[in-house]
């Protein structure tokens, strides 16, 4: 606009401004001049990025996030866009609903080489790789094709060279948001010519996708602009003439059927690029970012109170993730899979808006321990376009009945949460589950974890409910448990908490609290996710907490994990009584035997252990008010183990021993009488 407003200018000036031939010939001469510049005008690159990752490959789960940072900073969003194919190197993965499976043909084509493949050249032969425009990222500056090497300077001079074309690429949902219409204009700004067959590839994506199970073996979950399916393929894409002079264009629509595989319609965005096939190079790119459907409600949680009777009074949160103002829900409620009455809700919820809805009392089994409560959108006041996000549940705590004996708990039975106890996660994220890879002092191989790691919503709040329990008596309850963890950097702030409660969970006590560098055991900080070192048990160290003022009928006691994205928490061997720890997880009689003699004793005792399995074993010898006055690790074959127990050093009196192995544990009482 700039160039033909100099071009009418000065033709203005050389038709009014007759005072001498020399100035009009300059003139003209001048204007000329200003056509030539016009002529070879170009078009602002936007470069293409392509890795090629996998999600079976170690390294590229370690790459992605931070090359997922570079190109998503927003100074390099304008002058990059990327597309990520999930090739199965170093070999595919199994699930059929991963990312490489479900769209493995067009994958295979454009990173292999050979007959009937797209042959980059040179080959892709390892994951993660890349290709910038098509050629190597060290043509623009990068020491080598792999993506740690990618820099805003590599993403600057790749895009600093100028295109000979002009593309704009328009999406439209179809009415019932099962399709995309694109609309494609191109238009030469340079006169070009093309080496071998000029394409125009058009690729459709999620911008982010989230498992809750890895769908390879490298542990990713989380994953940016994988490219889902292409349109109408991507072997052929839409051809393009190889000779173009400047202005001329070419239009077309495509329509793009969203795949059954599509996890998020929300998430689905389109990348189209022109590409030279004779020299692979790509000339230009364009993007059309996701948007939102014309009528999506979408279920984002639930908040149901700790009850202590048959009913709950939900609340659950609804988001309009649409472009139209939704006026109108149904709400169908449901507790451990039953039906509840159905909930009408109208008013005007806003676009990008969220509202809570109090769906009332309802009935509640009245078990004590986990129970789950979710809710379905089931109607609207227009069709929805993606039912997928419509469900959200929440598990919640029963407290009808207050156990009498002491929690015992090693998390060694495979079903989790154990009987009695409870997981609350609201945003169904990340959260406390059951691990099987290590436990208290690496004794056993069972525990429980928390996953600060992978969980990348800072303040998430997680709750581990102990079973609902009477500590009623003269003397201060003892909850014991092991800890082990790591801090991801020495900024990390995790945070873990023990809270009580004896009025049903109306308010709460924080009896601990402990965060940041003050949660660890003695594990140094790592960058990579924790596991406690089997070789090295001192990364664990056992807790012990007074319940003062908690010696009543009716206590419930819960972990709590504020989210940092730290690192892993490990928690075992946890132990709650009105008086002494009683044990950390029971195990039937028949199993195993503990036996202590002479008991009473004057000091010296024997505890003789009849093992099933052999390993170590740790013996913890506390008084009444549930101080450790003896502790140490033996090792134990299977079948009779004689262990000598010296408690001379003590005072009179009744002591417990508990006693925890991987066949399980006990606590036996022994009294002291010199």
């Amino acid at each position: 606009m700039l160039i033909l407003f100099a071009f009418l200018y000065l033709l203005y000036i050389i038709t009014t401004y007759n005072k001498n031939t020399t100035m009009k010939k300059n003139l003209l001469s001048l204007c000329l001049m200003v056509l030539g510049v016009s002529a070879i005008a170009q078009t602002p690159r936007l470069s293409l990025y392509e890795e090629f990752t996998g999600e079976t490959c170690p390294p590229c789960a370690s790459t992605n996030p931070g090359l997922d940072a570079k190109l998503s900073a927003s100074t390099n969003t304008p002058l990059m866009v990327a597309i990520k194919w999930q090739v199965p190197i170093p070999s595919a993965p199994t699930l059929t609903w991963s990312l490489y499976q479900t769209n493995k043909t067009e994958i295979d084509w454009r990173w292999k080489s050979g007959s009937g493949n797209y042959g980059y050249s040179p080959a892709i032969s390892s994951a993660p790789s890349s290709k910038i425009d098509g050629q190597e990222a060290t043509v623009f500056g990068a020491a080598g094709g792999h993506p740690n090497y990618l820099n805003n300077g590599v993403i600057a001079t790749a895009q600093s060279y100028t295109s000979a074309f002009s593309v704009t690429l328009n999406r439209a949902w179809n009415a019932n948001g099962t399709a995309i219409t694109a609309t494609v204009n191109i238009q030469a700004t340079a006169n070009f010519t093309a080496v071998g067959p000029l394409v125009f590839r058009l690729v459709m994506i999620e911008e982010e996708v989230n498992f809750a199970t890895q769908p390879g073996t490298n542990g990713e979950k989380h994953f940016y602009h994988p490219v889902i399916k292409s349109f109408p393929n991507i072997q052929t894409g839409t051809s393009m003439a190889s000779t173009w002079t400047i202005g001329q264009t070419q239009t077309f629509t495509i329509n793009c059927p969203l795949p059954s595989y599509v996890r998020s319609k929300a998430e689905v965005a389109l990348v189209g690029f022109i590409q030279d096939d004779g020299n692979q190079k790509v000339a230009q790119a364009v993007r059309a970012s996701k948007a939102p459907l014309t009528n999506d409600a979408m279920a984002i949680a639930a908040l149901v109170n700790v009850t202590c009777n048959s009913a709950i009074s939900p609340n659950v949160t609804v988001k309009n993730n649409g472009a139209s103002a939704i006026t109108a829900l149904t709400i169908t409620p449901y507790t451990d899979a039953a039906a509840g009455t159905p909930v009408n809700w109208t008013g005007n919820l806003a676009v990008g808006a969220s509202t809570t809805i109090a769906l009332g009392t309802m009935s509640t089994p009245t078990v004590s321990g986990s129970h789950t409560f979710s809710y379905n959108i089931t109607a609207m006041n227009g069709l929805d376009f993606d039912l997928t996000n419509n469900a959200a549940k929440v598990n919640y705590v029963v407290a009808a009945n207050y156990q009498g004996a002491p929690v015992v708990e090693g998390f060694t039975a495979a079903s989790y949460p154990p009987v009695g106890w409870a997981v609350i996660n609201p945003d169904a994220g990340p959260s406390w589950t059951r691990n099987t890879v290590t436990g208290g002092y690496n004794l056993t191989q069972q525990c429980t974890k928390y996953d600060f790691f992978n969980n990348p919503v800072v303040g998430d709040v997680d709750e581990l409910f102990i079973p609902p329990i009477d500590l009623s008596g003269s003397a201060i309850p003892q909850l014991y448990f092991d800890l082990a963890y790591a801090q991801r950097d020495l900024t990390s702030n995790d945070k873990l908490e023990v809270m009580v409660s004896n009025n049903c969970g109306s308010t709460w006590t924080t009896v601990y609290s402990s965060s940041g560098a003050v949660l660890p055991a003695t594990a140094p900080p790592v960058p990579y996710e924790y596991v406690p070192d089997p070789n090295d048990p001192s990364q664990w160290k056992t807790e012990q907490i007074g319940l003062t003022g908690f010696n009543t009928s009716n206590v419930l006691v819960k972990f709590v994990a504020t989210n940092g994205n730290g690192n892993c928490l490990y928690l075992d061997n946890v132990n709650l009584a009105q008086t002494a720890p009683t044990g950390i997880n029971t195990i039937k009689s028949s199993q195993w035997s503990v036996n202590v003699f002479p008991n009473p004793s004057n000091g010296i005792s024997t505890v003789a252990i009849n093992a099933v399995k052999s390993g170590s074993a740790k013996l913890t010898v506390l008084n009444t008010l549930g101080q450790v006055v003896n502790s140490k690790v033996v090792n134990l074959t299977e079948g009779s183990n004689n262990i000598m127990l010296d408690l001379s050093g003590n005072a009179n009196g009744v002591y417990s021993i508990m006693i925890d192995s991987n066949n399980g544990s006990q606590v036996k009482k022994i009294t002291l009488s010199k």
